[in-house]
Protein backbone atom coordinates (compact mmCIF):
# COMPACT_ATOMS: atom_id res chain seq x y z
CA UNK A 1 0.00 0.00 0.00
CA UNK A 2 1.34 3.53 -0.85
CA UNK A 3 2.07 5.65 1.87
CA UNK A 4 4.42 7.98 0.68
CA UNK A 5 4.78 10.60 -1.99
CA UNK A 6 7.93 11.90 -3.59
CA UNK A 7 7.68 15.03 -5.51
CA UNK A 8 10.66 16.36 -8.07
CA UNK A 9 10.61 19.93 -7.56
CA UNK A 10 11.70 22.01 -10.84
CA UNK A 11 8.67 21.65 -13.46
CA UNK A 12 7.13 20.18 -10.82
CA UNK A 13 5.81 21.42 -8.10
CA UNK A 14 7.46 24.43 -9.48
CA UNK A 15 5.66 25.43 -12.71
CA UNK A 16 7.98 26.59 -15.21
CA UNK A 17 10.16 25.93 -18.65
CA UNK A 18 13.66 24.39 -17.24
CA UNK A 19 15.47 26.00 -20.82
CA UNK A 20 13.99 29.26 -19.24
CA UNK A 21 15.26 28.64 -16.14
CA UNK A 22 18.57 27.70 -17.36
CA UNK A 23 19.14 31.01 -19.21
CA UNK A 24 18.46 33.28 -15.99
CA UNK A 25 19.96 31.07 -13.52
CA UNK A 26 23.07 31.19 -14.94
CA UNK A 27 22.53 35.15 -15.66
CA UNK A 28 22.18 35.89 -12.24
CA UNK A 29 24.91 33.59 -11.34
CA UNK A 30 27.52 34.86 -13.65
CA UNK A 31 27.33 38.09 -11.89
CA UNK A 32 28.74 36.24 -8.82
CA UNK A 33 31.97 35.56 -10.01
CA UNK A 34 32.38 38.51 -11.92
CA UNK A 35 32.69 40.27 -8.82
CA UNK A 36 34.54 38.45 -7.90
CA UNK A 37 37.36 38.75 -11.14
CA UNK A 38 36.49 35.49 -12.25
CA UNK A 39 35.90 35.31 -15.62
CA UNK A 40 32.03 34.70 -16.55
CA UNK A 41 32.34 32.45 -19.59
CA UNK A 42 34.80 29.99 -18.04
CA UNK A 43 33.07 30.21 -14.44
CA UNK A 44 29.84 29.03 -16.31
CA UNK A 45 31.82 26.74 -18.19
CA UNK A 46 33.61 25.17 -15.04
CA UNK A 47 29.57 24.89 -13.57
CA UNK A 48 28.27 22.95 -15.93
CA UNK A 49 31.68 20.65 -16.26
CA UNK A 50 30.77 20.25 -12.35
CA UNK A 51 26.95 19.48 -12.78
CA UNK A 52 28.08 16.32 -14.94
CA UNK A 53 30.31 15.17 -12.77
CA UNK A 54 27.39 15.35 -10.15
CA UNK A 55 24.98 13.58 -12.74
CA UNK A 56 27.82 10.83 -13.44
CA UNK A 57 28.60 10.46 -9.81
CA UNK A 58 29.00 6.45 -8.49
CA UNK A 59 28.10 6.83 -5.02
CA UNK A 60 31.31 7.04 -3.78
CA UNK A 61 31.31 10.55 -2.80
CA UNK A 62 28.70 13.36 -1.74
CA UNK A 63 27.43 15.12 -5.11
CA UNK A 64 28.81 18.14 -3.43
CA UNK A 65 32.52 17.06 -2.83
CA UNK A 66 31.92 16.07 -6.81
CA UNK A 67 30.77 19.33 -7.89
CA UNK A 68 33.48 21.62 -6.16
CA UNK A 69 36.46 19.83 -6.94
CA UNK A 70 35.53 19.52 -10.76
CA UNK A 71 34.78 23.48 -10.54
CA UNK A 72 37.81 24.38 -8.87
CA UNK A 73 40.35 21.88 -11.00
CA UNK A 74 38.49 23.90 -14.40
CA UNK A 75 39.16 27.12 -12.62
CA UNK A 76 42.40 26.13 -11.28
CA UNK A 77 41.78 27.38 -7.42
CA UNK A 78 43.53 26.50 -4.24
CA UNK A 79 41.23 25.00 -1.24
CA UNK A 80 41.58 28.57 -0.16
CA UNK A 81 40.06 30.17 -2.86
CA UNK A 82 37.68 28.05 -3.69
CA UNK A 83 36.31 28.38 -0.15
CA UNK A 84 35.13 31.71 -0.72
CA UNK A 85 33.95 31.05 -4.32
CA UNK A 86 31.65 28.59 -2.54
CA UNK A 87 30.52 30.91 0.18
CA UNK A 88 30.12 33.71 -2.38
CA UNK A 89 27.50 30.71 -3.99
CA UNK A 90 25.74 29.70 -0.54
CA UNK A 91 25.11 33.82 -0.12
CA UNK A 92 23.95 33.86 -3.72
CA UNK A 93 21.26 31.07 -3.40
CA UNK A 94 19.59 32.73 -0.30
CA UNK A 95 19.63 36.01 -1.71
CA UNK A 96 19.82 36.60 -5.70
CA UNK A 97 18.47 33.71 -6.61
CA UNK A 98 15.60 34.73 -5.60
CA UNK A 99 15.29 36.60 -8.66
CA UNK A 100 14.97 33.59 -10.32
CA UNK A 101 11.68 33.41 -9.39
CA UNK A 102 9.84 35.71 -12.12
CA UNK A 103 10.03 33.12 -14.97
CA UNK A 104 7.23 31.07 -11.79
CA UNK A 105 3.71 30.45 -13.44
CA UNK A 106 1.69 31.46 -10.64
CA UNK A 107 -0.54 28.48 -9.04
CA UNK A 108 -1.54 27.30 -5.55
CA UNK A 109 -2.08 23.66 -6.71
CA UNK A 110 1.70 22.46 -5.85
CA UNK A 111 1.27 23.36 -2.21
CA UNK A 112 -2.49 22.42 -1.53
CA UNK A 113 -1.28 19.18 -2.76
CA UNK A 114 1.72 19.00 -1.01
CA UNK A 115 -0.20 19.75 2.37
CA UNK A 116 -3.15 17.80 1.76
CA UNK A 117 -1.13 14.86 1.42
CA UNK A 118 0.47 15.27 4.81
CA UNK A 119 -2.67 15.96 6.28
CA UNK A 120 -3.59 12.71 5.31
CA UNK A 121 -0.32 11.17 7.16
CA UNK A 122 1.74 10.42 4.22
CA UNK A 123 5.27 10.52 4.23
CA UNK A 124 6.22 13.20 1.92
CA UNK A 125 9.73 13.27 0.46
CA UNK A 126 11.37 16.23 -2.05
CA UNK A 127 12.65 14.16 -4.90
CA UNK A 128 14.33 16.89 -6.38
CA UNK A 129 17.71 15.95 -8.59
CA UNK A 130 20.46 16.99 -6.11
CA UNK A 131 22.44 19.31 -7.76
CA UNK A 132 21.76 22.49 -5.43
CA UNK A 133 23.04 23.05 -1.79
CA UNK A 134 19.80 23.22 0.26
CA UNK A 135 20.04 26.58 0.60
CA UNK A 136 19.20 27.11 -2.96
CA UNK A 137 16.27 24.16 -2.79
CA UNK A 138 15.24 26.05 0.46
CA UNK A 139 14.88 29.37 -1.62
CA UNK A 140 12.79 27.42 -4.77
CA UNK A 141 10.49 25.71 -2.23
CA UNK A 142 9.51 29.45 -0.51
CA UNK A 143 8.29 30.69 -3.98
CA UNK A 144 5.25 28.20 -3.68
CA UNK A 145 5.20 28.92 0.55
CA UNK A 146 7.00 25.35 1.43
CA UNK A 147 10.04 24.71 2.94
CA UNK A 148 12.52 21.73 3.73
CA UNK A 149 10.28 20.99 7.28
CA UNK A 150 7.53 20.43 5.36
CA UNK A 151 9.18 17.31 4.11
CA UNK A 152 10.50 14.01 5.99
CA UNK A 153 13.21 14.33 3.49
CA UNK A 154 14.32 16.90 0.86
CA UNK A 155 18.09 15.58 -1.49
CA UNK A 156 20.56 18.44 -2.42
CA UNK A 157 23.75 17.78 -3.33
CA UNK A 158 25.02 17.55 0.45
CA UNK A 159 23.17 14.51 1.57
CA UNK A 160 23.26 12.85 -1.69
CA UNK A 161 25.99 10.86 -3.79
CA UNK A 162 23.78 9.74 -6.82
CA UNK A 163 21.79 11.68 -9.66
CA UNK A 164 18.86 11.06 -11.54
CA UNK A 165 18.17 9.00 -13.86
CA UNK A 166 20.70 6.86 -11.96
CA UNK A 167 18.21 3.75 -10.23
CA UNK A 168 20.71 4.23 -7.26
CA UNK A 169 19.46 7.93 -6.51
CA UNK A 170 15.59 6.54 -5.67
CA UNK A 171 17.53 3.51 -3.97
CA UNK A 172 19.40 5.99 -1.39
CA UNK A 173 16.36 8.09 -0.90
CA UNK A 174 14.54 4.84 0.01
CA UNK A 175 16.91 3.91 2.46
CA UNK A 176 17.39 7.02 4.10
CA UNK A 177 13.19 7.30 4.77
CA UNK A 178 13.18 3.08 5.41
CA UNK A 179 10.67 2.62 2.85
CA UNK A 180 10.35 -0.18 0.36
CA UNK A 181 9.17 0.94 -3.58
CA UNK A 182 5.95 -0.42 -3.16
CA UNK A 183 4.87 1.81 -0.56
CA UNK A 184 5.88 4.84 -3.02
CA UNK A 185 4.66 7.23 -5.72
CA UNK A 186 7.16 9.04 -7.40
CA UNK A 187 5.50 12.84 -8.62
CA UNK A 188 7.96 13.94 -11.63
CA UNK A 189 7.70 15.63 -15.14
CA UNK A 190 10.62 14.29 -16.75
CA UNK A 191 9.82 10.56 -17.74
CA UNK A 192 13.50 9.74 -18.54
CA UNK A 193 14.45 10.86 -14.91
CA UNK A 194 11.72 10.72 -12.94
CA UNK A 195 10.02 7.07 -13.75
CA UNK A 196 13.08 5.37 -13.58
CA UNK A 197 11.47 5.00 -10.14
CA UNK A 198 9.22 2.91 -11.44
CA UNK A 199 12.58 0.07 -12.27
CA UNK A 200 12.37 -0.44 -8.73
CA UNK A 201 8.72 -0.95 -8.19
CA UNK A 202 7.49 2.55 -6.97
CA UNK A 203 4.63 3.80 -8.60
CA UNK A 204 4.73 7.08 -10.65
CA UNK A 205 2.57 9.86 -12.04
CA UNK A 206 3.72 12.26 -14.70
CA UNK A 207 3.01 15.94 -14.76
CA UNK A 208 2.19 17.05 -18.20
CA UNK A 209 1.99 21.06 -17.49
CA UNK A 210 5.85 21.49 -18.25
CA UNK A 211 6.83 18.13 -18.97
CA UNK A 212 10.27 17.55 -20.04
CA UNK A 213 10.98 15.10 -22.84
CA UNK A 214 14.21 15.81 -24.31
CA UNK A 215 14.83 12.19 -25.44
CA UNK A 216 11.70 11.17 -26.66
CA UNK A 217 10.96 8.71 -23.94
CA UNK A 218 7.16 6.67 -24.96
CA UNK A 219 5.18 8.07 -22.07
CA UNK A 220 2.13 5.87 -23.21
CA UNK A 221 2.69 3.52 -19.91
CA UNK A 222 2.64 6.31 -17.34
CA UNK A 223 0.01 7.14 -15.23
CA UNK A 224 0.00 10.89 -16.27
CA UNK A 225 -1.71 14.00 -16.22
CA UNK A 226 -1.62 18.00 -14.84
CA UNK A 227 -1.49 19.00 -11.66
CA UNK A 228 -4.87 20.08 -11.34
CA UNK A 229 -5.35 15.71 -12.92
CA UNK A 230 -2.76 14.42 -10.32
CA UNK A 231 -4.39 16.24 -7.51
CA UNK A 232 -7.91 14.38 -8.32
CA UNK A 233 -5.97 11.24 -8.09
CA UNK A 234 -4.59 11.78 -4.99
CA UNK A 235 -7.29 13.19 -3.43
CA UNK A 236 -9.17 9.41 -4.09
CA UNK A 237 -6.03 8.24 -1.76
CA UNK A 238 -7.42 7.04 1.64
CA UNK A 239 -6.72 9.45 4.58
CA UNK A 240 -4.11 7.42 6.72
CA UNK A 241 -4.77 8.79 9.55
CA UNK A 242 -8.60 7.67 9.80
CA UNK A 243 -7.72 4.14 8.76
CA UNK A 244 -8.19 1.84 11.70
CA UNK A 245 -4.60 0.40 13.53
CA UNK A 246 -4.06 -3.15 12.79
Amino acid sequence: MINTILFDLDGTLLRFSQDEFIRVYFGELSKVFAKMGMDAKKSSEAVWSGTVAMARNDGSVLNKKRFWSRFAEQMELSSEELSVVESACDSFYENEFDNVKSILKPSDDSTRIVRSMIEKGYTVVLATNPLFPLCGVSTRLSWIGLSPSDFALVTHYDNSSFCKPNPEYFREVLNKIGKEPAECLMVGNNPAEDMVAAKLGADVFLVTDCIENEHGVDISGFRRGTLKELEAYLNGFPDLLKMPSK
